[in-house]
């Protein structure tokens, strides 16, 4: 398990030391913030690929996506408990142009272009991200301890003080007053003691929260859920066909408007970023699963309240690379290896669907064929998951 970057957050001292060298592998792998962000506070080596812009190299995507087709049989079995069935078939995933053609939403898609079509087998999927109970529940059968409740070892960061050696996690701390949007430090924070069971910090729980989706989860934490629950993580491919519900193009996971009729149809940011949201759709912060419509298939919370891991390596360029090739991708799962070029040492999986601090002021991830991304041993208080499940081969008699 690499442990360095966790205990790299958990040396830094209250003041004092290089704040990059300490907070910058926390914040840089926060999901839905955008490399584009990070990249201007970055030294691109000669070896990078080039960062893209607006006006450059990507042009509008189509206004219309080919049609989905749906693959026509069902399983014999009945769902598992929990759990939506997801037929598969072809479809077109990607990002088109952001419906606003604001500068936060086109920036959204500089790694979802081009569109392209994928196909990808049917399969069961978790109605909803995993819950803080049904976590709670695999820990105590598993004895399993998350990333974020283990000390960092002194081994790995020889010099460290021993009371820099602390557990803990990334949280959102907003500022009380209206901020720049050019510096992440000013609303995030490597929290000593906060985790899955304290989200915001050592006095926080998760009473009453039973049915919250749980997070600080890095990924190994979910994939060892994942493989207890007898199930696995969804490829990038899977989340998308899966999230889009039938839809074809459409850039929400429920339709072509952000709020049809009035309604919110997601749990995402309101007011001002990041220093007040003001709750209009009825929520400041994280809320239990299920509180909004599901998508054609189904599935709840496909866009905001948490981010979700997928099992692909990250890489900007890995839609380009599946467009280059003739033919239809067939099960893609990913990149053979991770490459951020705002982070290139890093190790980056794919993360899907927004949160809750998903804005048009500075992130826009909650449309669906946008991307994100983190370093695969940190979790956050904005960050989950949900499981799939593949359908298991007809027993000849």
């Amino acid at each position: 398990m690499n442990e360095s970057r966790r205990a790299d957050k958990a040396s830094k001292p209250a003041r004092g030391l290089n704040r990059v060298r300490i907070v910058a592998c926390v914040a840089m792998l926060l999901a839905g913030l955008g490399y584009w962000k990070f990249a201007s506070r970055q030294t691109v080596q000669a070896t990078q690929l080039p960062q893209m812009t607006v006006a450059e190299s990507l042009p509008s995507a189509p206004s219309g996506f080919a049609p989905t087709v749906e693959n026509k049989n069902a399983p014999a079995a009945s769902a598992p408990a929990g759990m939506a069935w997801i037929p598969g078939g072809e479809v077109a995933i990607g990002a088109q142009d952001s419906p606003m053609q604001d500068q936060v939403g086109m920036q959204a898609t500089l790694d979802s272009r081009p569109v392209h079509r994928v196909y990808v087998d049917g399969f069961w999927m978790d109605k909803t991200d995993v819950t803080n109970g049904e976590f709670a529940k695999f820990v105590k059968a598993a004895a399993y301890v998350t990333v974020a409740e283990r000390k960092p070892r002194a081994e790995d960061f020889p010099g460290a003080p021993p009371e820099n050696l602390v557990a803990g996690s990334v949280v959102f701390s907003p500022p009380d007053h209206e901020v720049p949007l050019n510096d992440h430090y000013q609303w995030w924070a490597y929290v000593r003691g906060a985790n899955w069971r304290h989200p915001l910090g050592p006095a926080s729980s998760i009473q009453g929260k039973s049915d919250y989706p749980v997070v600080h989860v890095a990924y190994q934490d979910a994939a060892a859920y994942a493989k207890w629950a007898g199930k696995r993580l969804p490829t990038e491919a899977e989340w998308e066909f899966a999230a889009r519900g039938g839809l074809t193009g459409q850039p929400f996971v429920w339709g072509d408007e952000f709020r049809p009729k009035g309604q919110w149809m997601a749990n995402t940011f309101q007011g001002h970023f990041p220093d007040k949201d003001t709750g209009e759709d009825h929520y400041v912060g994280i809320t239990g699963v299920g509180r909004f419509p599901a998508n054609g298939y189904g599935l709840y919370d496909m866009a905001g309240n948490v981010w979700q891991w997928t099992s692909d390596w990250y890489r900007p360029e890995y839609y380009q690379q599946l467009a280059s090739v003739r033919g239809v991708a067939r099960n893609p799962k990913g990149p053979a290896s991770p490459y951020d070029p705002s982070e290139p040492n890093e190790r980056k999986k794919t993360q899907r669907g927004g949160s809750f601090l998903c804005t048009d002021q500075y992130c826009s991830r909650y449309m669906v064929g946008t991307r994100g991304k983190g370093e695969v041993t940190t979790g956050t208080n904005h960050l989950g998951f949900r499981c799939v499940k593949d359908v298991l081969p007809a027993v000849s008699k």
